[in-house]
């Protein structure tokens, strides 16, 4: 579990239909991030974007446009940690755009007890 107090941001943006080696980018960065120890990581979908080349993706656009909708991964972790994995990651992520911002964590609390089973 996370400690409370510094840590790092790494935000990673692409598209959700972005290939790989073996199926979609956003699936091998995931499994990258599992494999690594990673503490967690979210994936968000957007419902319409767009990117460097201007072109407007919607969720409802009922062709190839509306799958290539943007997404963002990101994920918190020690500094040290994230430094470890960030030059593998870099090679993975094939298209987009990766940031990492400083920030600090201020509570961090994990139930065992479920809320829905």
């Amino acid at each position: 579990m996370l400690e409370c107090g510094p840590a790092i941001k790494v935000s990673i943006h692409l598209n959700r239909d972005t290939g790989a080696m073996h199926g979609f980018l956003v699936d091998e960065i995931i499994a990258f991030l599992r494999r690594t120890g990673i503490e967690g990581a979210t994936m968000l979908q957007a419902h319409a974007g767009f990117g460097a080349h201007g072109r407007l993706h919607t969720e409802g656009a009922g062709d190839v446009a509306g799958l290539h909708l943007p997404v963002v991964i990101y994920f918190i972790e020690e500094q040290r940690k994230a430094e470890a994995i960030l030059d593998e990651l870099l090679t993975i992520v094939t298209d987009g755009l990766v940031e990492a911002h400083p920030t600090t964590i201020l509570k961090n609390v994990a139930s065992s007890e479920k809320v829905i089973s």
